[in-house]
């Protein structure tokens, strides 16, 4: 008999390079904020970085053609044309569709044009009032248009129709502390959240109802991340009662007892989990690390499989995540990384070495692409429906942001949320949108 002594995997031997020295971002001030946030956004054509900025918080927004791919490369100038936020306003939370969202005590949504503008963008295209305190998460439903989420300070989470700035739905009194991450499972029809009073929820947003809950997965006091698997498991990251970074694979049907728990270091850096749901992969960050771990998600024992670990000099101060279709497939590149540190935006790629040019199927099934398969109202209504797939054989191009279609909206149109409604959304017109993508 023979027996197996190196697990098969394709993802065994990835490894991860950072680009050359003149292909990355430098002269940009990264916000100092205390906020276990990435603090960066990224999708196939923008790069999106809170930054330090006079009398509060501001981010920039730059084309990815701009450095990346670019062959010349370039310095980033503080005076660039880029978004801002307004009223002095810092912001904690940061995504990009072709349009992204920000926010002290509101939701701000901007319109990042293809071109580059002549001067700063200073208004947003819609703003959304309905939080009392400062809003730190902010997430694009993964299939329905234009459903953006909200989570802020005051332990309460809303969800919008940005193309008509209402509030849909207003989740109270699930969370009795601070409200540490959100995440969707791959449909969008549950979210998963953590908790500062130590609890993760899994919630039916529509059914406003907590359907599995979970007391300390991780023993220790440090916050807690979550995060929805490609099966439906919840990955999460914690700490353990002696301070040790720890991580987990729950099945919320039993709660009680976790698929996998393995301790990992007593570095004190909250761990942000990137997961791709299309190699299984999960990607573990800390602020304050210099290096990146990457963990396959399998049905064999022991389920979560060390595969490798990135490595550099400098700590993170932040982390952004490519998309899967913003990759180069030419190179078997599966994952990029935009790794911020005090001055600087270092793009990190990960890499499955092959020698043969051909496209590689196995690397690339079909992924998630830009278009949503559902419109607001469907999704409200109770109806769910997988991401729309691409392919990826020939490259992936992205399209042109579709024009604003400015109409004048009818108040007397409007239908209260089903639920206490705290403010209101001062934008006076409904806006058709670019598809909400992540």
């Amino acid at each position: 008999m023979s027996r197996r002594v190196v697990r098969q995997s394709k993802f065994r031997h990835v490894f991860g390079q950072p680009v050359k020295a003149d292909q990355m971002y430098e002269d940009i001030r990264v916000s100092k904020v205390t906020w276990d946030s990435s603090f960066c956004a990224v999708n196939p054509k923008f790069l999106a970085i809170i930054v330090e900025s006079g009398g509060g918080g501001a981010f920039i927004v730059l084309p990815l053609a701009k450095v990346s791919g670019g062959g010349t490369g370039t310095r980033f100038a503080p005076k660039s044309p880029s978004p801002c936020g307004g009223s002095g306003q810092r912001h904690p939370g940061v995504t990009l569709a072709p349009m992204m969202a920000g926010g002290l005590g509101a939701t701000e949504v901007w319109q990042i044009p293809d071109y580059v503008p002549v001067r700063s963008i200073t208004e947003p295209v819609v703003t959304l009032e309905g939080h009392s305190k400062r809003v730190g998460i902010i997430s694009w439903h993964p299939t329905a248009r234009n459903v953006l989420l909200s989570a802020g300070c005051d332990n309460l989470v809303i969800l919008w129709n940005v193309g008509t700035g209402e509030m849909l739905l207003a989740l109270e009194d699930m969370h009795t502390d601070l409200i540490y991450n959100v995440g969707w499972n791959r449909n969008g029809s549950l979210l998963v959240t953590t908790c500062k009073d130590k609890k993760v929820r899994v919630i039916d947003p529509r059914k406003q109802q907590i359907v599995a809950e979970r007391f300390a997965p991780h023993e220790g006091l440090r916050p807690v991340r979550a995060i929805f698997t490609r099966e439906g498991h919840i990955f999460t990251t914690g700490f353990t009662r002696m301070s040790q970074r720890e991580l987990g694979l729950w099945d919320p049907s039993n709660f009680e007892e976790p698929i996998a728990l393995q301790e990992m270091d007593t570095s004190n850096g909250v761990l942000l989990p990137f997961y791709d749901a299309d190699s299984s992969i999960v990607y573990l960050c800390g602020k304050g690390d210099s290096s990146i771990r990457y963990f396959e998600i399998t049905d064999e024992a022991p389920y979560v499989h060390y595969l490798n670990t990135y490595s550099s000099k400098e700590p993170q101060r932040g982390m952004g995540f490519m998309p899967k279709r913003g990759l180069d497939v030419s190179k078997c590149e599966i994952a990029r990384f935009f790794k911020l540190h005090e001055r600087k935006c270092e793009p990190i790629v990960m890499t499955v070495p092959r020698k043969s040019d051909l496209f590689q199927d196995d690397l690339y099934p079909d992924t998630p692409g830009p278009e949503p398969a559902l419109e607001a109202d469907e999704w409200l209504s109770g109806k769910d429906a997988e991401p729309i797939l691409i392919s990826l054989r020939d490259g992936y191009v992205p399209v042109k942001n579709r024009e604003l279609k400015v109409v004048k909206k009818n108040i007397l149109d409007n239908r209260p949320p089903p639920g206490p409604r705290r403010s209101h959304s001062n934008a006076d017109i409904s806006v058709s949108v670019p598809p909400p993508t992540i």
